[in-house]
């Protein structure tokens, strides 16, 4: 596996090697012992799978209590996955980052606890599958309205995104529920 350098240090891009021939391809999507070569020590405990179409907006959220870290990868078309920084002690508190993950580049990105977690549909539709490692408690799950000015997060959207109602009422980060 490799792994790509992230403007957050806690957030990994992580790239698997592919094994091709003329039948097809082969790589491990998950492989702990090498994920801990690069510090990622994590158990998982769910694994989630969503299917969108172009220009839905996932995001950004976070539970505040039962904090998950997501392995997140795409397995048919391409998004924009973004994480934000909420740890109001890190150095990076309220900073981004963002990769493109697709089917094609096969890249996953380790979004860790303490993090707020989005997605933009780019393609005519993706699915996302995602590992975390505590399970989904509704009761604490909140999110930061996507188009916060002060993250000024650069989406690649062509119009207005796709919302739930629930993206639709996030907060803006400085009045967000955020971590220590």
């Amino acid at each position: 596996m490799k792994l790509d350098s992230s403007s957050l240090p806690d957030v990994l891009i992580c790239e698997p090697r592919v094994f091709g021939d003329d039948r097809g391809y082969f790589f491990e999507s998950y492989n702990e012992r090498e994920l801990e070569t690069f510090g990622l020590r994590a158990h998982f405990v769910q694994d989630n799978h969503s299917r969108s179409a172009r220009n839905v907006l996932r995001g950004l959220h976070y539970q505040i209590r039962q904090p998950q870290g997501k392995l997140v990868r795409v397995t048919a078309g391409e998004i924009y996955d973004v994480a934000v920084d909420i740890r109001r002690s890190s150095p990076t508190f309220g900073e981004w980052t963002a990769a493109v993950l697709s089917a094609s580049n096969r890249k996953m990105c380790w979004v860790p606890p303490g993090f707020a977690h989005g997605f933009l549909v780019v393609s005519d539709h993706a699915e996302v599958q995602y590992k975390t490692t505590d399970y989904w408690a509704p009761q604490h799950e909140r999110c930061i309205v996507w188009n916060d000015r002060d993250l000024a997060i650069s989406w690649p959207l062509k119009g207005e995104p796709i919302l739930s109602q629930k993206d639709r009422a996030g907060r803006p980060l400085k009045e967000a529920e955020v971590f220590p």
